[in-house]
């Protein structure tokens, strides 16, 4: 398959979920409510860049799945999704994940007033939201941590490791600064690997387990 930006949008969009994820007719609806929803909403408050709003499929509903291709689906029944913020990847990992059980955190009220209306329309009932900062949730562990656009690695890990196992996966779209984080980490010990995103081939996520603090 070619460059996404080179053709049609959710065309190429909707063969990579079918290749890659198996999608059903039922969540790629669910999808293309989200994205109506978006629209509307993107309007009242600045949810996503309005230049990405004609590649969205591409930019946030592929960007947002292909983290399900790195995530073991056979033991991951948890995930937690941290600034959720307009629903990606929580939401739209959580429309094609329907076995998982999704906590979203999102600490400003505007965004969680939005997710819960998009969770709602899309009838989703494995999907949480909480209303806080990060730091407040209460502990538990997570089979699955995300968070895209959130925070500098090292805060990101203070953050949410006490969330996490020696087996959690974590799956972090860091964007073009994905190997620089990695590389500049200090003071864990991780299985941390950096994999290009198949929406930009000079964006990375960062992959893996972590261990604990050195």
């Amino acid at each position: 398959m070619s460059h996404p930006f080179d053709r049609n949008d959710e065309q190429w969009a909707l063969a990579w979920l079918d290749n890659n994820l198996s999608v059903t007719d039922a969540q790629i609806g669910n999808l293309r409510l989200l994205l109506e929803a978006l629209t509307v909403e993107n309007e009242r408050q600045n949810l996503i860049a309005k230049g990405t709003v004609p590649f969205a499929w591409t930019r946030h509903i592929v960007d947002s799945a292909q983290l399900l291709t790195h995530v073991p689906r056979e033991t991951s029944t948890t995930w937690l999704d941290m600034g959720t913020g307009a629903g990606f990847p929580g939401l739209v990992c959580a429309a094609l994940a329907p076995n998982v059980s999704f906590t979203l955190v999102e600490q400003r009220p505007l965004r969680t007033e939005w997710l819960e209306r998009a969770r709602d329309v899309m009838r989703l009932g494995n999907v949480e939201i909480l209303t806080q900062n990060v730091s407040a949730l209460t502990d538990r562990n997570f089979d699955v941590i995300s968070a895209r656009a959130f925070a500098p690695l090292p805060r990101l890990l203070n953050l949410s490791a006490a969330f996490s196992t020696k087996a959690t996966a974590w799956v972090l779209p860091k964007g073009r600064s994905a190997t620089q984080e990695l590389q500049e980490l200090k003071g864990w010990r991780h299985f941390f690997h950096v994999e290009q995103s198949v929406t930009d081939p000079q964006s990375g996520i960062i992959i893996g387990n972590l261990l604990g603090r050195t």
